[in-house]
């Protein structure tokens, strides 16, 4: 085994935990491969995911050398139980992170059980401050705490532990060597010290009061679902890991709580995704208010307008921004990090706020449109800064971007955002008429109707007979598949359905669906392949549900649920042998279930189809 390779566990063989600021991965063996704190985009104090050996790492396991790793969450919550089954003996290791404490403190629980036989545990707890920056120093005040004090040029972090067995320090990180047997337990919490407030996990009773609490929280919080359909059991759980990603503090979503995290293993494709996107946010909308999480949903709005009231001179809006909605997300390299095996570099930071990317004002307006029609009718401040924003859509249509993926190779005129575009200037249009808001209509009307032509004539080729990818381009995108669910186009129209077709034979590989491929001159300025965008295959399906093909449709959904991990999250990509790549787990890609599955379900059962 090469040393690039040495000490990286699968992604996919991970599960999250969560307090509403921030997100730990837990792999099999009892790891914390990932964690930043305090919050989401908050310098990590363990990256063992993109360094084995910098990263830094708290591990939890039982000395069992031949045993069978499981996991699972409690059912209905976040609180994940990892497994180890051996013929000399079962452990367990349970993992939460207590929502009720997050504004006191940012407390992770971890609990060391046998269950059967004698097992021996072994304990490592070893942060590295500041994305492995920053040196620190251990304090051990007495046989069960231990103080880490991290030190960076932001300032000061310190991570208290505290255990019910004894504990040492070596070399800068905490160990501990305990046996239990039959039904006992040992307990380690691992918490930020908040220097004005008390500990919690002071308390005596503290581990079992916080379990229970959390517990009854997850549980209360899935009970608000209203969804009743087919595949319950995976939609809930896209639910609760979407909760997870949703800052508390300010009702934004990252699209993922990692970074550097490679799209292709070795490759270059490596980004920070602890950062709110605007594109995302009528996906969404969409999916929070179908499953009745209203409040939720309420919170993003407020931040999503928030965001309309901070609009550049000129009237635009960036395409992303800091979970507490800053616009300056500077990107820089971790040089000193090898990356998850080897795949460098690694990167925080996203360069890509500064990009133009014409599909958010679609995005924004449908987002602002369903809440309006669903929840709650916007006021007269968020109409103001509305028009402002439509009127540069229509002064800006034309301009070519960097496009829904980002790209690094030069800006074109990408039929998605020229679809987007219209839709901008539709849901406004509806606005306006519906609620009786002032608005320009005649000038709004002909900018819609012109870019509906535009999409049309410039970006149908009719000897592939399909919409392709950018004006001038022979390739196609799989964002064209958003196109009936944004009612730009009927799911059964004679061109759409022949443009699917085309999508299927050159970007669908079984139910798997690649964004775009690189040929026939287009390149996205990146070097390296990619995998198969998860995503993009629960799209494919909802267009299937759409158009009526329902038994196709149905059998990719359950492909597609197969593809999950073991217990039921995804990253952002596939790659050849169905792994998770990319950072995970990613919010965009369960929004998609949520949508595709709410549309399917309701359209089998309208068909009449066994429930």
């Amino acid at each position: 085994m090469s040393s690039a390779t040495r000490g990286y566990p699968p992604i996919g063989e991970h599960g999250v935990v969560g307090d509403l600021y921030t997100v730990a991965l837990v792999g099999m063996d009892g790891s914390i491969d990932f964690l930043c704190l305090p919050h989401f985009d908050s310098p990590s104090v363990f990256a063992a995911l993109v360094d084995a050996e910098r990263g830094g790492r708290f591990q939890i396991a039982p000395l069992l050398e031949c045993a069978a790793r499981k996991q699972l969450y409690l059912p209905d919550t976040n609180v994940l139980l990892t497994r180890f089954l051996d013929a000399h003996g079962v452990a367990e290791v349970s993992d939460f992170m207590p929502v009720e404490d997050a504004g006191l403190a940012h407390n992770l629980v971890r609990r060391a059980k046998t269950v059967r036989g004698e097992v021996r545990f072994q304990m490592r707890c070893d942060p590295r401050f500041d994305y492995g920056r920053a040196t620190h120093t251990v304090e051990r005040r007495s046989d069960t705490e231990v103080l880490f004090i991290g030190r960076s040029g932001d300032g000061e972090l310190v991570l208290r532990l505290r255990s019910s067995v004894p504990m040492r320090v070596e070399n800068g990180a905490a160990m501990a060597e305990f046996t239990l047997g039959a039904d006992a337990s040992a307990w380690f919490v691992l918490e930020v010290v908040m220097t004005q407030e008390a500990s919690p996990s002071a308390r005596p009773d503290y581990q079992s009061e916080a379990f229970k609490q959390t517990v009854n929280f997850w549980r209360g919080w899935v009970a608000r679902s209203t969804y009743r359909g087919r595949w319950r059991e995976m939609v809930n759980r896209s639910a609760l890991t979407l909760k997870l990603l949703t800052s508390r503090q300010y009702g934004s979503i990252v699209a993922a709580p990692t970074f550097g995290l490679p799209e292709t293993i070795g490759g270059g494709r490596n980004w920070d995704y602890r950062y709110t996107w605007i594109r995302d946010s009528s996906f969404t909308l969409y999916g929070l208010m179908r499953l009745g999480y209203t409040d939720e949903a309420a919170a993003f709005m407020r931040w999503v307008l928030a965001r309309c009231h901070e609009l550049e001179p000129d009237g635009s809006l960036q395409i992303m921004y800091g979970l507490d909605g800053r616009h300056a997300l500077r990107e820089e390299v971790l040089p000193h990090l090898e990356g998850y095996m080897g795949s460098s570099p690694v990167r925080i930071g996203n360069a890509a706020y500064e990009n133009l990317q014409l599909d958010i004002y679609g995005e924004l307006l449908d987002s602002v449109y369903l809440y309006d029609k669903y929840a709650s009718p916007i006021g007269y401040d968020a109409w103001t800064s509305i028009v402002r924003l439509i009127d540069w859509v229509c002064a800006n249509w034309r301009q070519p971007d960097e496009g829904i993926w980002e790209v690094r190779g030069g800006r074109r005129e990408f039929l998605y955002s020229r679809v987007l575009c219209w839709v901008a200037i539709d849901r406004a249009i509806r606005l306006a008429t519906k609620r009786s808001f002032p608005a320009p209509l005649a000038r709004w009307y002909d900018a819609r109707d012109t870019i509906y032509h535009d999409v049309f004539t410039r970006y149908w080729d009719p000897t592939r007979g399909a919409f392709m990818q950018h004006v001038g381009a022979t390739t196609l995108d799989a964002s064209a598949l958003l196109m009936p669910l944004v009612r730009f186009v009927s799911p059964t129209d004679p061109r759409w359905v022949s443009t699917l077709r085309a999508i299927e034979r050159e970007l669908v590989s079984d139910s798997l669906v690649y964004r775009y491929r690189l040929a026939g001159g287009f390149s996205d300025g990146l070097t390296g392949e990619e995998g198969t965008f998860s995503m993009c295959s629960f799209w494919y399906v909802e267009c299937l549900s759409r158009m009526g093909d329902l038994h196709k449709a149905r059998f990719v959904f359950e492909k597609m649920l197969g593809y999950a991990n073991h217990l039921g999250l995804y990253g952002e990509e596939l790659g050849p042998q169905a792994q998770h790549l990319g950072n995970f787990p990613q919010a965009f890609t369960h929004l998609a279930l949520i949508s595709a599955a709410f549309d399917l379900d309701r359209r089998l059962s309208a068909a009449g189809h066994a429930g």
